[in-house]
């Protein structure tokens, strides 16, 4: 499913201390050379790696968190006998390290202390996957959604991208930060889980372009453009609203890797790439369009009596008027190791976040694999669905609603 983008800004805050000390000095010889980032702003391009996203809240940082620059989402696989207060030991330390490195402050222990002091809006996501529900002996408190997919006739999954207990989704604007989070996580997960995969994505870099721009894929196609509208369409669409403790305020997340056959891709002229996306690649403009968030008109015709955005289009596959029905996406693109003959191994780490799966992700995919173009250049190799927990509060733990 090839589909995602630009999402409501997170409120970034200076790191206070030493830290914010620090970033002036640095801003300051920014300054005088120059360097600032691109569009209407004046923030120097030094200051990117003192900004901070809170962890604390309600809800978890990450999901409607404008997206950073790079990411990596490392599932686990529980270690047999762990059971629910082991898992509970686990999430404390986890939340705690989590807490620390997303302020800019050393985990406990740090070994490396010095990379954790420029947080870049690092943000830990904790989900749930159904093996870490039974495993601790709270099935009951799984979210009736957050279940394997149905399969699909377009997937070809492979082992090494599917499934996983927990997921700790690591996103910053700095390739370091989110590499020296991972490290600490992975150690102080030891014990109590196995590594099962790690996905490692990336998207613009801040001050490359003015912000609000919709994230581009591999393809060249704008990736977002029909996500819901902030604020409350935002809200209905990916939060649960109401319920026990361990279910307000959560979200499920959907992963999707997806490879993109870039070299026959590139054999495509640009009208037949247009139609099959069903918009322009330039402005994102629907076919009937001229700028990007125009409404489409799938009943438009062309002199020839034939729709102007055909039906096995992705947009047209994949269209939602109601934003309760809406979903989320938060892509990354990823780009590997290419062959001996230079063909790209390259995709899209598509992420999919919504109040429920069964009531919206699946509705929009299963049209997707029935008739989406698309399909001929793009195959799912991964899958895995988690549960977002609500967040937590200081003093407190991710997971302590589901585990408590």
């Amino acid at each position: 499913m090839v589909a995602g983008g630009a999402l409501v800004a997170g409120g970034a805050l200076v790191a206070g201390g030493a830290l914010a000390g620090g970033a002036t000095i640095a801003a300051t010889r920014a300054e005088g050379t120059g360097e600032r980032t691109a569009g209407t702003g004046t923030t120097p391009v030094a200051s990117v790696g003192a900004l901070v996203e809170p962890f604390h809240g309600a809800r978890q940082a990450g999901v409607t968190t404008e997206p950073q620059a790079h990411a990596a989402f490392v599932a686990l696989t529980v270690r047999p006998g762990t059971d629910r207060a082991a898992l509970g030991r686990m999430l404390r330390l986890l939340s705690d390290d989590a807490a620390r490195l997303t302020q800019g402050q050393p985990a406990l222990a740090d070994t490396e202390a010095e990379l954790g002091l420029l947080p870049a809006r690092l943000t830990v996501t904790f989900g749930f996957g159904p093996g870490l529900y039974r495993a601790a002996g709270v099935d009951d408190r799984r979210p009736a959604s957050v279940t394997d997919l149905p399969a699909f006739r377009v997937d070809r999954l492979q082992p090494a991208w599917t499934g996983g207990d927990l997921l700790l989704q690591i996103c910053a604007d700095d390739a370091i930060t989110v590499a020296h989070a991972q490290r600490v996580l992975l150690k102080d997960s030891r014990p109590f889980a196995t590594v099962r995969w790690v996905q490692q994505g990336f998207r613009r870099s801040p001050g490359v372009e003015p912000g609000g721009h919709t994230q581009r894929n591999l393809f060249g196609q704008l990736d977002g453009t029909a996500n819901p509208r902030p604020g409350a369409p935002l809200d209905s669409a990916v939060w649960v609203p109401d319920g026990p403790g361990w279910l307000r305020d959560s979200s499920t997340l959907v992963v999707r890797r997806i490879s993109m056959n870039l070299e026959t891709w590139d054999l495509l002229g640009r009208t037949d790439r247009e139609l099959a996306v069903g918009r322009r690649l330039d402005t994102g403009a629907p076919l009937t369009g001229t700028a990007e968030h125009d409404e489409p008109d799938f009943a438009a015709t062309d002199a020839h009596g034939l729709t102007v955005i055909p039906d096995f289009s992705h947009l047209t596959r994949a269209h939602v008027t109601d934003d309760r029905l809406k979903i989320l996406r938060r892509p990354y693109n990823y780009d590997g190791v290419p062959t001996a003959d230079g063909d790209a191994d390259a995709g899209l780490i598509f992420t999919s976040y919504q109040a429920d799966i069964a009531r919206q992700f699946l509705p929009i995919q299963r049209r997707l694999a029935d008739r989406d173009l698309l399909n001929e250049w793009t195959t799912p190799i991964g899958s895995a669905v988690f549960a977002i927990p609500p967040g937590c509060q200081p003093g407190g733990w991710v997971g302590e609603q589901v585990l408590g």
